[in-house]
């Protein structure tokens, strides 16, 4: 049924519609090398590099997640024994984050993945997805899932469906603007417009 509801947005918040996806059984990969002059590494990541790499990847995109985190929070997620982190490397700099959640019940989240802009463009997100799915389907795993949002880069969506993923559900999340309660620059997410 169709309907014209539009809904009220509060000042100082945002919008976004959430797209939730999985993969049921590992996707076929077509091999990508890594770009030239690119590392790709795993690691335990430090308060310091872990918020550094977060905000420099996500800052265009409007991620606030883990910035709300105190130090004890962001540390218990860091040292989980169940949850595995890697970087693309280049030019002696970190320039990617991708974040693999494993959980008891036989699922991996990719909780995050991105590359700053250093990267983009490069064909480093093929190959850093690709090293997603051996990783995590190298365990024996029956789900591999994912959501992204609207605030996320426009090719984020088809990016992750033609990397396999299929979408399942969609919902709408209503949260502050970090730009207006101090956790990103202001001018961060130039594509989203602040209102409040």
């Amino acid at each position: 049924m169709l309907t014209d509801g539009y809904h009220d947005v509060p000042l100082g918040k945002l919008a976004m519609v959430v797209t939730h996806l999985e993969m049921r059984e590992a996707a076929p990969l077509r091999d990508v090398p890594a770009p030239e002059g690119v590392t790709l590494r795993a690691l335990t990541p430090t308060l310091d590099w872990y918020r550094d790499i977060f905000r420099r990847v996500g800052q265009d995109w409007l991620w606030f997640g883990r910035l709300t985190k105190t130090d004890a929070e962001l540390q218990a997620l860091l040292s989980d024994v169940d949850t595995q982190f890697f970087t693309l490397t280049k030019d002696g700099r970190d320039e990617a984050l991708l974040e693999l959640k494993f959980t008891a019940d036989g699922t991996c989240e990719l909780a995050y993945f991105g590359l700053t802009p250093a990267l983009i463009g490069s064909g480093a997100g093929r190959y850093l997805m690709n090293h997603a799915i051996r990783t995590a389907w190298a365990r024996p795993i029956s789900r591999f899932h994912l959501h992204t949002c609207t605030l996320d880069s426009p090719q984020a969506l088809s990016f992750y469906i033609r990397s396999g993923f299929t979408p399942f559900k969609r919902q709408v999340e209503v949260a502050d603007d970090p730009r207006l309660i101090d956790l990103l620059d202001k001018d961060a997410g130039a594509h989203v417009p602040t209102i409040g």
